[in-house]
């Protein structure tokens, strides 16, 4: 069956940087869009970045643009999502997100197919 399973999450500082990575099983990963979402404390999960499955266009929330990139490597059927000059607002549990070829950009929870488990990022001030 089709896995999803993040790590790279962790308890940093404002400023510090992260690099999550999403390892997917189960599904021909280069025929897949992925995404990354996050669910916030208290909050409903959203978009943070999106890659097709072609792997060059990718599309962010405004909130992260600039900060944060997303990239995959088809070869390690993996997907990454580099986080730079952290803030406590980015605190949440970070998903990642797949859903088979199609229309691109894809930027609500119900575009997606599979999940995985989420990772947490907590960033203090």
């Amino acid at each position: 069956q089709v896995q999803l399973v993040e790590s790279g999450g962790g308890l940093v500082q404002a400023g510090d940087s992260l690099r999550l990575s999403c390892a997917a099983s189960g599904l021909t990963f280069s025929t897949y869009t992925m995404g990354w979402f996050r669910q916030p404390p208290g909050k409903e999960r959203e978009f943070v970045a999106t890659i097709s499955w072609r792997g060059g266009p990718t599309d962010y929330a405004d909130s992260v643009k600039g900060r944060f990139t997303i990239s995959r490597d088809n070869a390690k059927n993996t997907v990454y999502l580099q986080l730079n000059s952290l803030k406590p607002e980015d605190t949440a549990i970070y998903y990642c997100a797949a859903v088979v070829w199609g229309s691109f950009p894809r930027r609500t929870n119900y575009d997606y197919r599979y999940w995985g488990q989420g990772t947490q990022v907590t960033v203090s001030s």
